[in-house]
């Protein structure tokens, strides 16, 4: 198996919602695996909890589930995405989708080694969108 790195995120009970809002604007191949009482992975059902969630699409690879309640942490504060695409238009709109019902916190500049944007998306996350020159 190649060596990548992708981001944890503990979605504190909203993965499911976050890797479907992900995915929709992605695309590519989302997993979801939940726990039986005995501890084996099965397919998360629509109500179980995520205890591992996988998004791949075209290089991009997102890793997170619900988070444990004994061990609660803060969207954003310790982990930001870089997510590199390789067109303008592409970047654009998947930059302003990220957006909806999030914070902009520096809107796409065009810059001498590239273009980039920084935002929070509406489930606490940071994301540093950009296309190198």
């Amino acid at each position: 198996m190649a060596q990548y790195t992708a981001p944890y995120v503990n979605f504190q009970g909203r993965a499911r919602e976050a890797f479907e809002f992900y995915h929709g604007i992605l695309g590519g191949s989302l997993t979801l695996i939940a726990f039986d009482e005995d501890g084996k992975m099965k397919k998360a059902g629509a109500s179980d909890p995520i205890g591992y969630g996988r998004l791949e699409a075209d290089g991009v690879r997102i890793i997170g589930s619900d988070g444990n309640p004994a061990h609660p942490a803060t969207p954003g504060d310790t982990i930001a995405v870089l997510l590199s695409l390789s067109d303008r238009a592409t970047l654009g709109r998947v930059f302003d989708s990220l957006a909806e019902g999030g914070t902009v916190t520096m809107p796409l500049t065009d810059a001498p080694w590239g273009t980039a944007g920084w935002l929070k998306d509406r489930f606490g996350i940071t994301w540093n969108v950009d296309k190198t020159s």
